[in-house]
């Protein structure tokens, strides 16, 4: 009663009375009780009505046995820091950030997602990295600090790429990214990788042993130029003989990578192989070991079937040296087709017969007048006698080519028979 009296004077009086002072700042609006006890400002844990987790800090793990006062450390509890490291020595020495959370959990402070953690970085853990301790990798004057080395090989693999001999991975300019040659998942240094896309290692330069083309620990710089390795085999082949052939030193002219070099195919399109040409024994055209420098026209090959030809005689006849002008490749001579365009062979001048036109082996020189051919039909002919009546003795006038000079057409223009 007399507490009330004391109210209502100060309020008389325009004054507000300061009932309670909370040491906890202004963000925490509750009722005491929910936390003290009422007979005084004991603390009862058990029955504590304050919860933790809906403020922006949850307690998790063993947050939820610490007691306040090591976070808290003031009153005002708004105050207290949110971050792992306020609270949590750094013993890593900012090498991996100062965010607990991302390696620890709030259980204990050992790691069990080692692998994830790196994979995440970029640098999974894998093949030998699996079972390495991580000081191996992350040396420093402490074993607790992790300082970032980077996810190239060389960063930690520097002294094993310079101090490799066999070979000397310095001098014969290998890549410092190691996975090019050597494979991650592996537990060594063995090498079944190599990528050799640039010069592919097919059937006879799959070879195994790299000395066999890299000698004298050379490994850089070297021509992918088949000369460059096999010039011995090219001054040495004899069979034919390349060098005096003027081969080409570039052997995929002929050869695969096939062993042996067999088999060779040979491009010859600037002088198609076909039919009678389709020869399997170069040196019958070739002779003498003779393949640069060889004409392609045919009488350099063929003078003497040229010469020897007598139904009819190329020769006296005057025909072309060029054969392709009556022949194909077609093995025999013949078919032979003789280009006859400039007198076309048409109805009664298709004769199979050459010789019944051109007697006497005679095929040079030949007029294309008819009278040349027709002068005896002309002189025989009575009904109406051509001579005599002074008829054209250029046939086409009258006839075409048909047999038996029928049908006759006579031009009677000049006096029109209407």
């Amino acid at each position: 009663m007399y507490r009330l009296s004391f109210i209502i004077v100060f309020l008389f009086m325009g004054i507000v009375p300061v009932l309670g002072q909370s040491p906890h700042g202004e963000q925490l609006k509750m009722d005491c009780v929910r936390c003290h006890d009422p007979s005084g400002w004991s603390m009862n844990y058990q029955t504590i009505q304050f919860d933790h987790d809906k403020t922006d800090f949850q307690l998790e793990g063993t947050h939820q046995q610490t007691d306040c006062k090591l976070c808290h450390s003031t009153l005002i509890f708004d105050q207290a820091p949110m971050d792992c490291a306020s609270c949590h020595t750094d013993v890593h020495s900012q090498s991996v950030g100062n965010d607990c959370a991302q390696c620890h959990g709030s259980e204990t402070w050992l790691v069990d997602n080692i692998p994830e953690l790196h994979e995440a970085n970029g640098f999974p853990l894998i093949g030998s990295h699996s079972n390495l301790s991580c000081v191996e990798c992350h040396t420093s004057e402490t074993s607790l600090r992790f300082d970032r080395i980077g996810n190239d090989c060389i960063s930690c693999h520097q002294d094993d790429y310079a101090s490799t001999q066999n070979p000397n991975h310095t001098t014969a300019g290998y890549s410092i990214n190691c996975i090019e040659c050597h494979n991650p998942l592996g537990f060594g240094w063995d090498s079944e990788s190599i990528n050799h896309d640039f010069f592919p290692l097919t059937q006879g330069h799959d070879i195994q042993d790299c000395t066999q083309c890299h000698t004298n620990g050379t490994y850089a710089g070297l021509s992918p130029e088949c000369v460059s390795c096999h010039q011995e085999d090219y001054m040495a082949t004899q069979d034919p003989n390349h060098q005096t052939s003027g081969f080409s030193t570039d052997c995929v002219t002929c050869h695969t990578t096939s062993p042996g070099w067999t088999p060779a195919e040979i491009n010859h399109d600037f002088f198609p192989l076909t039919q009678g040409h389709d020869i399997q024994d170069c040196t019958q055209c070739h002779t003498n070991g003779t393949y640069a420098g060889l004409s392609p026209e045919c009488v350099s090959c063929h003078q003497e079937d040229y010469m020897a030809t007598q139904d009819p005689n190329h020769q006296t006849s005057g025909f072309s040296t060029d054969c392709v002008t009556c022949h194909t490749t077609s093995p025999g001579w013949t078919p032979a087709e003789i280009n006859h365009d400039f007198f076309p062979l048409t109805q009664g001048h298709d004769i199979q017969d050459c010789t019944q036109c051109h007697t006497n082996g005679t095929y040079a020189g030949l007029s294309p007048e008819c009278v040349s051919c027709h002068q005896s039909d002309y002189d025989q002919t009575s009904d109406p006698n051509h001579a005599t009546s002074g008829f054209s003795t250029d046939c086409v006038t009258c006839h075409t080519t048909s047999p038996g000079w029928t049908p006759a057409t006579i031009n009677h223009d000049f006096f029109p028979l209407t």
